[in-house]
């Protein structure tokens, strides 16, 4: 077990979640290493929205690869949301998680969710997560499961089979997003490995979801989503004659030294 991995593997304590913040290019990943995360993931929505192409089609294999490329000066463990591997052929999976790992990837989602709104068959990513823990054993496998995001009869049951499963065939985590408060603490207790839920606005913050066996706590496209939103309502202020600046907003001087701080692969 590399140092990296076992110190990833470390931050999931069920019961006291890790909050894995997630970015989608080299500015907004260094400004949440500078607040101090030890850990951050990548968003499939972000790093495609930010390329021009759709999410959860397969088309952001390239961007990865070239954001994990970016990043590898940023002092934290970093895991890449690759979908579900670009591919359905074994050995290209595997390939692929280990060409990430090569540029410091600490770790990767792998989910069986499909562009057309179906679950892969669990016997799929079940053979996937084995390639890849065969071809790149220093990397966390996080695998993620649709059963709620894809609204699929009897949810729970489907997550729970899934789950069982993709920890048998090596997974270290288990990825839930959608699952019901209700529903938390028995996903919790049953999958046998650290659970990793998303965080949903106004819903259980991360000590109640602790409480609840939680081992992560993943921000998903919403950060993204709210740069975006805070973007649109400053332009909008702006056209309509008002301020509007918050008093958050970064400084120029601080958003270049980012780069600086972190190394010239930031710019690379």
């Amino acid at each position: 077990m590399n140092d990296r991995y076992a110190a990833f593997r470390a931050l999931h304590r069920p019961g006291r979640p890790l909050l894995l913040p997630n970015a989608w290019d080299a500015a907004s990943a260094a400004a949440l290493a500078a607040r101090g995360h030890p850990a951050i993931g990548t968003t499939s929505l972000g790093v495609a929205a930010a390329g021009g192409k759709p999410d959860a089609a397969a088309a952001t294999r390239t961007e990865n690869l070239d954001l994990a490329r970016r990043l590898r000066g940023l002092p934290v463990l970093l895991t890449v949301d690759v979908e579900g591997g670009f591919s359905d052929e074994l050995a290209e999976v595997a390939g692929y998680v280990a060409e990430l790992a090569e540029l410091g990837v600490v770790g990767v989602n792998l989910e069986d969710g499909r562009p057309d709104g179906t679950l892969a068959p669990v016997e799929l990513l079940a053979a996937k997560l084995t390639a890849v823990r065969a071809a790149a054993p220093g990397v966390f496998l996080n695998a993620r499961t649709d059963a709620w995001w894809l609204g699929v009869p009897e949810p729970r049951e489907q997550a729970l089979h899934r789950a069982r499963a993709y920890r048998d065939a090596g997974a270290d985590g288990v990825f839930v997003p959608g699952a019901p408060d209700d529903t938390v603490g028995l996903l919790a207790a049953e999958v046998g490995v650290p659970l990793n839920v998303l965080h949903r606005p106004g819903g259980p913050g991360l000590e109640e979801l602790g409480r609840l066996g939680v081992a992560r706590v993943s921000t998903g496209s919403l950060l993204f989503r709210a740069a975006l939103g805070a973007a649109l309502d400053l332009a909008d202020a702006v056209r309509a004659g008002r301020d509007g600046a918050p008093g958050g907003v970064p400084s120029y001087g601080w958003v270049q030294e980012l780069s600086g701080r972190f190394g010239a692969n930031l710019s690379r």
